[in-house]
């Protein structure tokens, strides 16, 4: 691990996420447990805090995130929920197995984050869906509906709609893998520039949005082979679109309750997209927060409680019993 990586990573575990609100996290079961186990033949670290026994939320990060983005709202929750925040294989302080050894796939990312949660004896949980969590985590869903409690979806993909004309570069990639291509997508997307640019952009205050958030990003990123790495992951994204059916069927007949929060400024996620859930989930609440893609890096706390209200309702529904099958 080289200087900056090391720097970046000290850093980073000191501060908090940027939050507009100056609301403390509630008290003490805040502490954030940091493991590494095996899944699926690979090392996947995880962040976890909270009872053992409590309803679960498993959070599922994107490109170019890791667990890390979820510091910040994972106190907020632990003292009623067992929170849990994965690193996908070549992410974050996960594994970086050989591109030889595991297909880097939507499919099989959400096959080991499948059995993490198997390994972790967790039967049913929440899922908090985001960038990539979306195509991970719905496919688990749709896979296993008898163990998903609820869905929250922040500025995470499931229509059309929901992308614009910015996927053009990556719509001919899909149809054309070229090495031109590949390198122009690296250029674009895998760039520090490009990693700051997802931070920023839209924020009511660039100034609130800590540096080590793109700092600690791009230093992983940078790693050898990360680079081929994301442009496989990049490549099969595009298988995502032709699953857009099935998981909309899997709302249709599981209806599965939905909490929708959504960064209404972001362009890589639009905000048709979010209200598209709506179709095939009637009852899922939406709340568009005037901020970017990484939402939480404003909008940490009024979105905890969103979320708290959220699973104090499921929680009710079910006669307070969320949690029993574990």
């Amino acid at each position: 691990m080289d200087k900056l990586l090391t720097a970046v990573l000290a850093t980073s575990m000191l501060l908090p996420a940027a939050d507009a609100s100056a609301t403390p996290p509630p008290a003490q079961s805040a502490v954030t447990r940091h493991n590494v186990v095996e899944a699926d033949g690979v090392e996947i670290f995880y962040r976890e805090a909270g009872p053992k026994d409590a309803p679960v939320i498993v959070l599922l990060h994107g490109l170019p995130s890791s667990s890390h983005m979820y510091r910040g709202l994972m106190p907020r929750l632990a003292d009623r929920y067992r929170v849990i925040a994965p690193d996908y294989p070549g992410f974050g302080a996960s594994a970086v197995p050989d591109p030889a050894d595991y297909e880097y796939s939507f499919d099989r990312i959400a096959q080991t984050m499948h059995r993490l949660l198997r390994k972790l004896d967790v039967k049913s949980y929440s899922l908090y869906l985001f960038d990539y969590g979306a195509p991970v985590g719905l496919r688990i869903a749709a896979s296993h509906p008898e163990e998903i409690e609820g869905l929250i979806i922040q500025n995470a993909n499931a229509y059309e709609e929901g992308m614009g004309s910015l996927w053009d570069p990556l719509r001919a990639y899909w149809k054309e893998r070229t090495p031109q291509r590949s390198q122009q997508i690296a250029d674009k997307l895998l760039s520090l520039s490009s990693t700051q640019w997802h931070y920023l952009h839209g924020v009511r205050d660039p100034s609130a949005i800590a540096p080590e958030n793109w700092l600690l990003d791009q230093a992983l990123l940078d790693r050898p082979g990360v680079q081929d790495i994301q442009l496989r992951l990049l490549y099969d994204y595009g298988s995502n679109p032709s699953h857009y059916p099935a998981w909309q069927a899997y709302f249709r007949k599981h209806q599965p309750p939905a909490l929708i929060v959504w960064g209404k400024n972001d362009p890589i996620f639009l905000t048709p997209g979010a209200y598209a859930y709506q179709r095939d989930l009637p009852k899922a609440q939406v709340h568009l927060f005037d901020t970017g893609h990484f939402a939480l890096e404003e909008d940490a706390a009024p979105i905890a409680g969103l979320i708290r209200d959220f699973m104090d309702s499921n929680e009710r529904a079910h006669g307070g019993s969320a949690g029993a099958l574990r």
